[in-house]
């Protein structure tokens, strides 16, 4: 069949407010896709973050050319605003991931969440590489203005978390109070997320990600990062990968993105050892903090290899797929603590403390800390067991993970 132009606007728009995680329609103009037969059923397919929508089962094989949100009227004959609709999208996309999290663990409603937030960071990540952005305003490659992709990403992860059908509540960085997302309590859970961290450094197209935690129940606030069931981050750069821990299992496991838009199962990390490489953060602390300035030094003259972005997720994730390494935000009288514990630093430190390294705010691990507001902040380091020693003993002058000689950093 011969390529057919859908750019006359002559089919209606998808409803406002349809399940944006997975379309991607309105950046979308003059996108040109292929019609896949899936079963008895015909599916609109294309870039690997483009969704897969139903269409009628006497439709011909060739390829269709779409423009903006128009979209043919048997398109949205088939369970037009459900989610049922969505789940053999899902059930392609994610196959690996989902046979990966069936044996991790027996939880279907956690497997249910953890396979829709995998759709939303692949539809992020699109976003993320091909909006346009200057100062706070963004444009799609055809000059149309667009939220801001951290706002986008905010209101993707929201979508996906209520079409899940098993988030009670969540509530993100971007909008730090509980939103009800229908799902029960019982059976159920609350997820807190970081939708984009590093969104001011999208436009300099440096690496970013989304951080969520999930915990069970319906409860954000008199928890602690211990009690989390699972925590992930998304990956956006020249690969997006989706790292997962899940509490009933070892280790961290990271899913590349493909072309095909399946989420491929690459590397599993229960180790972190020793090695000199460091990412330290909020170094304008060591202006009033002499022993992070120590620390500092100590570094620099033991000739650890400086690998630090400017964003949070890379400089952790490195420690999980470099499996060595210590990351570091410290505070002073003159710089506060910015990164909060349950948007952040809970979920990322479930995700190293489950790859076999250890977290620290300085006396205890980050997991322990219990999150009395949406809002509380704290310093925080990830590493490996000597690493955290050594931050511990600089900082403070001694460890709870202490064993042997002290390996703090020398005066």
């Amino acid at each position: 069949m011969a390529g057919r132009n859908l750019s006359n606007g002559r089919w209606p728009a998808w409803p406002d407010g349809r399940l944006g995680m997975v379309s991607g329609l309105g950046e979308a103009r003059r996108r040109t896709v292929a019609w896949e037969k899936l079963g008895d059923r015909w599916w609109l397919g294309g870039s690997p973050t483009m969704p897969l929508l139903p269409h009628s089962p006497t439709m011909e094989t060739g390829v269709t050319s779409y423009a903006g949100s128009a979209i043919p009227h048997t398109v949205l004959s088939r369970s037009r605003t459900t989610t049922q609709s969505w789940f053999p999208l899902q059930q392609r996309s994610n196959r690996k991931s989902e046979e990966f999290l069936n044996k991790a663990t027996p939880d279907k409603n956690l497997i249910r969440l953890l396979v829709c937030m995998g759709e939303a960071l692949r539809t992020i990540s699109f976003k993320v590489k091909t909006a346009s952005c200057g100062g706070t305003a963004c444009v799609n490659t055809f000059g149309d203005e667009q939220l801001a992709v951290d706002v986008l990403a905010d209101k993707l992860l929201f979508e996906s978390l209520r079409y899940s059908h098993v988030c009670k509540y969540a509530c993100s960085e971007e909008l730090p109070e509980l939103q009800d997302m229908e799902g029960p309590a019982e059976g159920g859970f609350s997820v807190a997320f970081d939708p984009l961290d590093g969104s001011s450094i999208v436009d300099t197209n440096f690496t970013v990600g989304t951080i969520f935690g999930v915990w069970p129940g319906d409860k954000l606030t008199g928890v602690t990062g211990r009690d989390q069931v699972a925590a992930a981050m998304g990956i956006y750069g020249p690969r997006t990968t989706y790292v997962i821990a899940v509490k009933d299992i070892p280790g961290t496991h990271e899913f590349l993105l493909l072309d095909e838009g399946k989420w491929q199962h690459v590397k599993d990390t229960t180790t972190i050892g020793e090695g000199k490489m460091f990412s330290p953060g909020n170094l304008r602390a060591t202006f009033d903090n002499p022993d992070y300035d120590k620390l500092i030094n100590y570094y620099v003259r033991a000739k650890y290899t400086l690998r630090y972005t400017g964003g949070m997720v890379p400089d952790v994730n490195q420690i999980i797929v470099k499996e060595k390494g210590i990351f570091t935000n410290v505070t002073s009288p003159s710089a506060k603590a910015k990164l909060r514990l349950l948007f952040e630093v809970a979920p990322l430190g479930f995700l190293i403390e489950k790859a076999g390294g250890h977290s620290s705010d300085g006396f205890q691990s980050v997991l322990d800390k219990v999150i009395n507001t949406l809002d509380e902040r704290t310093q925080v380091a990830y590493g490996s067991k000597n690493e955290i020693i050594r931050f511990e003993e600089t900082l403070y002058g001694s460890s709870r993970l202490k064993a042997g000689e002290p390996v703090g950093a020398a005066v």
